[in-house]
């Protein structure tokens, strides 16, 4: 098996989701270190010696993926026994030339809090929707971006988690629950909110499986009851032109995207 390093001086994310994305593309399965916040001469002449060990034992020359602005620590990486990708002055020489001015790298500045407006955007993004979940409170509804609505475990907590973390979206759910679908309307918050809500529904099968996980052999997770609520909800979703996706077969990663570019929502971090 070949080993992949993610090597960076800052926290390693970049390298990570660069490094990920381009090993997708092969059928085939990495071992996978990753190591942040190599800072100095020392931890870098420790990663130099994994990566050097790594071939030694395997015989198959590792990739480092690496994200590292010190030249000097930089050197001591790409003189290791790997092949190593550096993803940030791949682009930064044709980008300076494009442009005209030259970059003025900085450790952390990807990930760290020097733009303290977008940090401050994610961490109430994330405290709004952590205190709006799961229709616990319908009170701050008139401050969010966007309302999720649907069934039971179709997926509105991760991906208002998600919106609010990658995208500084502030984000509410509410749930359908089984006392709803005797008489399906929008409460007074939603219909309020009317031109903020989104739904999610998701396969009866599928979400079978999720409520067997969580109650298993109740009623909640009966698959009468989850073909019942799901045809129910869907049915509001079109009476009220509510637009809506199916999660069955889509990561969070997608859901969230395509919400957001139905919906017409422009992040507000990056």
């Amino acid at each position: 098996m070949h080993t992949v390093f993610y090597v960076s001086d800052g926290t390693a994310i970049t390298a990570e989701v660069f490094g990920h994305a381009v090993l997708s593309q092969f059928p085939m399965t990495f071992e996978q270190v990753t190591i942040p916040f190599v800072g100095d001469v020392e931890k870098a002449q420790l990663v130099k010696a994994q990566i050097d060990s790594c071939f030694t034992q395997s015989g198959k020359r590792p990739l480092v993926f690496h994200t590292i602005v010190d030249t000097q620590l930089r050197n001591i990486i790409t003189n290791s026994e790997a092949k190593c990708y550096d993803f940030l002055n791949t682009f930064v020489a044709p980008i300076e030339q494009q442009l005209g001015i030259k970059a003025d790298p900085q450790v952390h500045r990807t990930h760290g809090m020097d733009n303290k407006k977008h940090y401050d955007t994610r961490i109430d993004a994330v405290n709004y929707a952590l205190e709006n979940d799961d229709g616990v409170t319908t009170k701050a509804y008139n401050e969010a971006d966007i309302i999720l609505v649907g069934v039971s475990r179709c997926g509105k907590t991760p991906t208002s988690l998600y919106l609010a973390l990658q995208f500084g979206i502030r984000v509410a759910n509410y749930p359908f629950i089984d006392q709803d679908m005797q008489q399906m309307s929008l409460p007074t918050a939603l219909k309020t909110n009317r031109h903020k809500l989104f739904g999610l529904t998701i396969d009866a099968q599928r979400l079978q499986e999720i409520r067997q996980r969580r109650m298993a052999d109740s009623q909640y997770s009966a698959a009468a009851q989850c073909r019942y609520e799901l045809n129910q909800v869907e049915k509001l979703f079109r009476q009220e032109a509510i637009p809506f996706i199916d999660t069955t077969f889509h990561s969070v990663e997608e859901i969230s995207v395509k919400i957001l570019e139905r919906a017409g929502i422009r992040r507000r971090i990056y």
